[in-house]
């Protein structure tokens, strides 16, 4: 069975490189074949010698030289004993000792258990490739008054490019003309096309439906959403759970324990005056039930599995360990705005100090031009809604939590929350502003140096599926759910309100710093899962045991921070992940438990109970075979929402 260098470190089954999955299956058809063969002969129909003959020796090359070879290149290349040679040297002393078909069927159960793990060790790969396949390999790029066919790897940020029905769209980007609906499945898992207006975001690999559209190219493609989620897929291959390491670590040094054993009852035996086919017999048969092919396989079958349905459903995790203590996690800690609220917020109110409110909404859509903030994008809609044009404003920088600073041609400006005022040393006692400030909606400031030149107010709403996903979370299990954010608690209250969040578990006025130490407090109680999508999300989501970006659109830092990607917007996935990691460690504890018992019990029976050789074949590789199974069944438990 074929398999990478770090595949092959946690399975016992090894049959080749990863390449070559189609040959595996070859050999494992012609092991069975002879194996049947022979068996047909002995217990049907005597065949002749000569077709016996070669029925087994067809079914022992097929089926061991692989093994036997891969087995070698562990030997003399790492200097280290695996699993392949435990089944190499127990179906060759079944053959000395007069049990070649008991070899043959080891061989064939070995072969054919090696091909399932196979398949779904696999799954990581093939998820890349399918991946790969989605991605347009041109566009239509506009230039000037005409369209030009391009290369995908051609388009600039900035670009614009033409949407034809049923086109893909080449790279991510913003709807800039026209509207219609996007086929969104093959990235965020939703079957239901999204409709797209002038100002949507639009993601590389989705299907353009019934419209022709334009598109503004936001990022290049080696920045697009595919390449990132092509390189979480290939980050998770490498990333090993706990259990995986315990598998792999046991795998190892048992294999060397059992060689050693059989060697050592072979001895005894013969000490004590056993016949040496008698002995050799029992040495076979020893090897055969002591060796932990189904302790070291039933890990990673169930661990990959549950990546791979993860992914089908739209939740990518960076490796088995995220999957592992997301299973463990029973406090979830969100952050509001872009997370549990749309991110599309409407602007409510303006209060301008400056006399004109033109002028006053033009120099705030300046400062805030260069922002990805979603207060931001709903005040330069709204400008663009008032027809008015942004004033240029340069040497703009973001303060986390706080606001952002700029200057133009009168001289520095800033526009943010009540920490920003506070900073510059403004005052917010101007009786016009005494309104906005008791709403219960979020409010930016702008200033110049210590004077306020006015105010907005900015209402962002819940997701449409954040209180279903909210009391689905608490329905898995999960006993504590904290809402996170810098806007004011005011804000907050009636946010958590409507999705059911208890007032005492809402925390505002928060700066980067404090949700960091607020998830360090929480974690002290128990594992943690931070959800976010925002630059300043990224300390909390590394500090967290688990966590969560939320959104294809979120920040590229929130997602390197992050341990899983949950790429659809819909926050009822994320119970579904949740109840999907804790089944995968349900069926771990499963597997290991029958595995180390079955072990157990061949074990014993081999050397007090003079366990059969076909006996200790069927219990080892059948044991197999149904650990490896069992780890499948996740393969057809994708992430669903009720």
């Amino acid at each position: 069975m074929p398999h990478s260098q770090n595949a092959t470190a946690q399975s016992g089954h090894s049959h080749g490189p990863a390449g070559l999955e189609d040959m595996g299956l070859v050999l494992t058809g012609l092991t069975i074949l002879g194996l049947g063969i022979a068996s047909f002969s002995a217990f049907l129909l005597p065949l002749p010698e000569w077709a016996v003959t070669g029925a087994l020796v067809t079914a022992y090359l097929a089926g061991g030289v692989p093994a036997g070879l891969e087995a070698l290149r562990e030997l003399f290349g790492k200097f280290r004993l695996d699993i392949d040679l435990l089944m190499v040297v127990a179906a060759l002393a079944a053959a000395a000792v007069g049990g070649a078909l008991e070899g043959a069927v080891l061989l064939a159960l070995f072969s054919l258990s090696g091909t399932l793990e196979h398949r779904a060790l696999g799954k990581a790969r093939r998820a890349v490739e399918a991946l790969m396949a989605l991605r347009a390999d041109t566009a239509l790029r506009v230039a000037g008054d005409t369209v030009v066919e391009v290369a995908v790897a051609d388009l600039q940020p900035g670009d614009h490019v033409v949407l034809r029905p049923g086109a893909r769209v080449p790279v991510d980007g913003l709807l800039v003309e026209g509207y219609g609906e996007i086929d969104e499945s093959t990235i965020t898992g939703e079957s239901v096309p999204v409709a797209k207006e002038v100002g949507a975001q639009v993601y590389e690999a989705t299907v353009n439906l019934n419209a022709v559209l334009t598109m503004q190219v936001a990022r290049s493609l080696d920045q697009s959403t595919v390449a990132r989620m092509i390189k979480l897929v290939t980050e998770a291959q490498g990333m090993k759970a706990p259990s995986e390491r315990f598998s792999d670590w046991f795998g190892q040094r048992y294999t060397v324990a059992v060689l050693l054993g059989a060697v050592l009852a072979y001895g005894v035996l013969m000490w004590l005056g056993t016949p040496p086919q008698q002995a050799l017999y029992q040495a076979a048969t020893l090897l055969v039930a002591a060796s932990p092919c189904a302790v070291v396989i039933s890990v990673p079958a169930a661990i990959l599995s549950a990546l791979s349905a993860a992914a089908r459903g739209g939740v990518l995790f960076k490796g088995g360990a995220a999957l592992e203590r997301l299973a463990a996690v029973k406090t979830f800690a969100f952050d509001k705005t872009g997370t549990l609220t749309t991110g599309r917020a409407e602007v409510t109110g303006v209060v301008s100090l400056m006399g004109e409110e033109a002028g006053f909404l033009r120099l705030l859509a300046g400062i805030e031009a260069q922002s990805e903030h979603p207060i931001a994008g709903a005040l330069r809609r709204e400008v663009a809604k008032r027809g008015h044009d942004p004033i240029l404003v340069s040497d703009v920088s973001t303060s986390p939590s706080e606001g952002i600073t700029g200057r133009d041609e009168q001289g520095p400006l800033w526009a943010g929350n009540p920490r920003m005022v506070q900073r510059m040393g403004a005052a917010l006692d101007h009786a016009l502003l005494a309104e906005l400030q008791a709403s219960p909606q979020t409010v930016v400031y702008l200033g110049r140096e210590a004077l306020v030149l006015g105010a907005i107010s900015v209402a962002d709403q819940p997701r449409a599926t954040a209180r279903q996903g909210i009391a689905a979370l608490r329905a898995s299990g999960v006993r504590q759910i904290v809402m996170m954010t810098g806007d004011r608690r005011a804000v907050a209250l009636r946010i958590a309100d409507q999705l059911g969040i208890s007032p005492q578990e809402v925390h505002a006025d928060l700066l980067p710093q404090d949700k960091v130490a607020l998830v360090d407090q929480l974690a002290q109680k128990g594992a943690v899962a931070f959800v976010g999508d925002g630059v300043n999300d990224a300390a909390a989501l590394a500090r967290a045991d688990v966590g969560i970006a939320m959104g294809a659109a979120g920040s590229e830092v929130a997602l390197q921070a992050a341990d899983v990607a949950l790429l659809s917007e819909d926050m009822a996935r994320l119970a579904a992940a949740h109840r999907l990691a804790r089944r995968t460690l349900r069926i771990i504890r499963q597997n290991l438990v029958f595995a180390i018992g079955a072990m157990l019990v061949l074990v014993t029976s081999g050397l007090f109970f003079h366990l059969p050789l076909p006996l200790a074949v069927l219990g080892h590789e059948g044991g197999t075979l149904l650990v490896v199974l069992n780890g499948l069944r996740l393969l057809a438990d994708p992430i669903r929402t009720p």
